[in-house]
């Protein structure tokens, strides 16, 4: 093997988990001119990231892909799609894996002391992107709405950074109101006030369904960074009373309730109800073990967008309800450990890094739970794709880039507990305040 192979070679393998006896030195960290480097002495077993909770990622990654193909391949007989051959779908969420992938590496290297300082100006280029969907000629229109920017080839949603950016801000913001979070309109009516830009921005578009992600995301960085709990329940009165009336404000909106209350009644089955009732038509046919990978009929241009909003139930007609139960296992079992990973770096006093993990969790729990109660019709039908497994290009570089950053928050916290040096803004619990000279801290 050539030297610079063997170098790119120890390098990948340093980032996932680490060379024996070498990792300590594979990602230093260099801050105004100053290197931060792990102990050499330190086992990097130890060091490296939770890789059960990576292997899980890739297994999601690996089933959507294999889903992605079966749902799609009968596509070009639809004239709508003629010009796709049958391995369209399939090579473009490769590409979108691959890119979404090295964006990961990426996001990885970043401390998280660099996502704290950047978090407003992430937040005002999500706010630029979704004004700039919304301009004529800009943004492009699919099915009605103006949701999607063209980058060449490749259609970007900014909904998807919308969500990160929030993410990111709400996590910082609450860290410097930390003093004062009892206070209404110091510590909960500004962020309310950003959340409710953005949502006034996707509404817009319109994108109900990450709206309301973008809203619960930041409702719960709210709760677990510590704001009172009346203050808190007023806020999820106003947005459940807020997203009643738009509901019942907008008469398509309405539709989709009532089709949902009777998917299979004449006025709604051709109509409304029309993707919900072949959906629950594919999940019965799937019965216990399913028909089989690649058996699904309902693929077969009967259910509308089997390959993104939907492809749930396409996993439950091949698979069966074993199949569709572990799949709802493996993303609890995700979503309990990121929580984990968060309240590790809490106990740890990185309190910014907790509420980042624990947000990332309550982003992909709550998305993927609206999307499985949709595609079971336990919720009313909305557009919102099942995190890391349906087709689309924006979701899966997003997902992943957050999964990123809830490693790199795992990677020192494990960094720390075994007394070594990460770059962070300190928040001292006594005092409230928070010390900005903390550039780099050992644990003891």
């Amino acid at each position: 093997m050539t030297a610079p192979a063997s170098t790119l070679l120890q390098r990948l393998t340093g980032w996932f988990g680490g060379l024996p006896g070498k990792a300590a030195d594979v990602l230093p960290v260099r801050v105004g001119g100053t290197e931060y480097r792990q102990s050499s002495s330190t086992p990097a077993s130890v060091l490296g990231f939770d890789q059960t909770l990576l292997w899980v990622v890739v297994a999601l990654l690996a089933w959507g892909l294999v889903m992605v193909y079966s749902a799609s391949i009968a596509m070009p007989d639809n004239p709508r799609f003629a010009n796709y051959s049958p391995t369209h779908f399939l090579t473009r969420h490769m590409m979108y894996l691959v890119v979404g992938f090295v964006a990961a590496l990426l996001a990885f290297q970043v401390p998280m002391l660099l996502w704290e300082r950047v978090a407003p100006w992430l937040f005002v280029v999500a706010l630029l992107l979704l004004v700039a969907v919304l301009i004529p000629g800009v943004g492009k229109v699919v099915n009605g709405a103006r949701r999607w920017l063209s980058i060449g080839p490749i259609g970007f949603q900014p909904s998807e950074v919308a969500k990160f950016a929030v993410l990111i801000y709400a996590a910082d913001y609450m860290v410097r109101k930390m003093e004062v979070k009892e206070r209404f309109f110091r510590a909960v009516l500004p962020m309310g006030a950003a959340v409710a830009i953005v949502g006034v921005l996707l509404l817009a578009e319109p994108d109900m369904g990450a709206f309301m992600v973008v809203a619960v995301i930041a409702m719960g960085i709210l709760f677990l960074g510590g704001v009172n709990a009346r203050m808190f329940f007023l806020i999820a009165g106003v947005l459940v009373g807020a997203f009643a009336i738009m509901i019942a404000s907008s008469p398509w909106r309405r539709e989709r309730v009532f089709a949902y209350l009777d998917p299979f009644s004449e006025q709604h089955a051709l109509g409304k109800g029309y993707q919900l009732s072949h959906s629950l038509i594919a999940i019965g046919r799937g019965e216990i073990f399913g028909v089989g990978l690649g058996g699904s009929v309902e693929k077969l241009h009967w259910l509308p967008e089997a390959h993104t909003d939907f492809l749930l139930a396409v996993i439950g007609e091949e698979f069966g309800l074993v199949g569709v139960l572990a799949l709802i296992v493996l993303f609890f079992w995700m979503i309990r450990r990121i929580m984990h990973i968060g309240r590790q770096a809490i106990a740890l006093d990185r309190v910014f890094s907790g509420l980042v993990a624990q947000g990332v969790a309550i982003w992909i729990g709550f998305q993927a739970f609206i999307n499985m109660g949709v595609n079971l019709g336990a919720l009313p039908t909305k557009g919102l794709t099942l995190p890391l497994m349906s087709f689309g290009g924006s979701a899966i570089l997003m997902n992943l880039v957050a999964l990123a950053v809830v490693l790199r928050v795992d990677y020192e916290n494990k960094l720390l507990m075994r007394g070594g040096r990460v770059l962070e803004v300190c928040f001292n619990k006594t005092s409230g305040a928070l010390r900005k000279q903390c550039r780099a801290r050992s644990a003891s």
